[in-house]
């Protein structure tokens, strides 16, 4: 899809990232859990506290997709103390890829991910890494795609439900001084 910019969220959007946010998670996950887990989870994981930490956290990185002047999808990215799980301190953790379902097969989702692997050749991270619930078949395939595989598994809390979420990462190898292949 052309005319996509991916700019960098401000604290000036929060709405627009709860919105987006709250839409994009509900679309690809409402009908596969209870309506009271969903609510639970929206609630507590979109309220305007918590994104406001993730907007303030140096560590955290969350831009929009936007095509003709319309959010379509965001990108979450963790480095360093905001990784949700403790992985290596120089890793890029992608913590969210969402894209609202009208816009999929459009190449969003992989001009978000492109954006994170800039930002990973960037900062010469030596892996980028993710967690994707394991009943999640349509992204499992789209980071396979792009070359990540397993390497574990942890604990995802929504709602009162504990899912498993596949831990993957891809490895970053550095060619040469200014390159860096993926």
């Amino acid at each position: 899809m052309e005319g996509i910019i991916i700019p960098r969220v401000t604290l000036e959007e929060i709405k627009e990232l709860q919105e987006i946010g709250r839409a994009t998670f509900s679309e690809t996950f409402a009908h596969l859990n209870s309506q009271e887990d969903m609510q639970e989870y929206l609630k507590q994981s979109f309220s305007i506290e918590k994104l406001t930490d993730e907007l303030t956290n140096q560590d955290s990185l969350i831009y929009f997709a936007v095509a003709d002047e319309k959010i379509i999808g965001y990108l979450k990215i963790n480095l360093r103390q905001a990784q949700t799980e403790k992985q290596n301190n120089d890793a890029l953790e992608i913590e969210r890829i969402y894209v609202l379902k009208e816009f999929h097969g459009l190449k969003v989702g992989q001009l978000l991910y492109q954006k994170a692997l800039d930002l990973a050749y960037e900062i010469r991270a030596p892996y980028v890494w993710l967690g994707v619930w394991e009943e999640n078949y349509r992204a499992i395939k789209f980071y396979e795609k792009n070359g990540f595989t397993v390497f574990g598994k942890h604990p995802f809390k929504l709602g009162q439900d504990e899912q498993t979420d596949l831990l993957m990462k891809k490895i970053v190898t550095v060619v040469s001084e200014s390159k860096t292949a993926w």
